[in-house]
């Protein structure tokens, strides 16, 4: 089964690990380009073309500030990802605690 363009699918845009770093900075404010290019250590036009992908997911806003562009994270859009993966941990802290009481069975075991 081919994978859905990175530009349509939040899932694939996100699988880039410059692109969560960049997600991650901008969680707390919005920032400039400049501001992420000094944070992540990419160059301005990668750091653009990330932004662009990230924008055509939704899963940043972008907003003119005189000659500059600020950026920030879209909340609304993450949340659908937070809800999928929340799923998943819920599941795994259940086998978790299953792992934990077998273990402590075999340390303890009932007499």
């Amino acid at each position: 089964m081919p994978r859905a363009a990175t530009s349509s699918d939040v899932y694939n845009a996100v699988a880039e690990p410059h692109r969560r770093v960049i997600l991650d900075f901008l969680a707390p404010a919005e920032r400039s380009v400049g501001e992420v290019v000094a944070a992540v250590g990419l160059s301005q036009p990668s750091v653009s073309k990330h932004l662009r992908v990230l924008r055509e997911v939704d899963l940043v806003r972008a907003r003119r500030d005189g000659r500059r562009m600020l950026y920030r994270t879209n909340a609304e859009a993450i949340k659908p990802m937070h809800e999928w993966a929340g799923a998943y941990e819920r599941y795994w802290q259940q086998q978790l605690r299953r792992i934990k009481r077998r273990a402590e069975s075999r340390v303890h075991p009932k007499t």
